[in-house]
């Protein structure tokens, strides 16, 4: 499955894994594991260790996942971004709307 879940410890923050391709076909998939993550959620980590590539759409799906928790109040790091996803992301300014390590 290209895109999994886990919640830390306490909880209150939701890892959403993605494996492969994160492009339009992943939309639906991207968009449940959040919607139903709970409100006890008040962390998002986005892991891109396994993802291969990075369209539009994608960018589109993590400002809508922005906007599920809280816009500029949410917490959302994207982590582990291999080196052509995190030009990307530099390329789009998404280093001022979330936490990229």
């Amino acid at each position: 499955m290209p895109i999994q879940t886990r919640r830390s410890h306490d909880g209150q923050c939701l890892i959403i894994e993605i494996e492969g391709r994160f492009d339009f076909s992943t939309h639906q998939a991207f968009r449940d594991a959040y919607e139903h993550s709970g409100a006890s959620v008040s962390n998002y980590i986005v892991d891109l260790s396994e993802a291969t590539y990075l369209d539009s759409s994608a960018l589109g799906m993590l400002l809508l996942l922005r906007d599920h928790a809280g816009g500029d109040n949410a917490k959302i790091a994207i982590e582990n971004c291999n080196n052509d996803v995190r030009k990307i992301l530099t390329i789009s300014n998404f280093e001022q709307l979330f936490t990229i390590r």
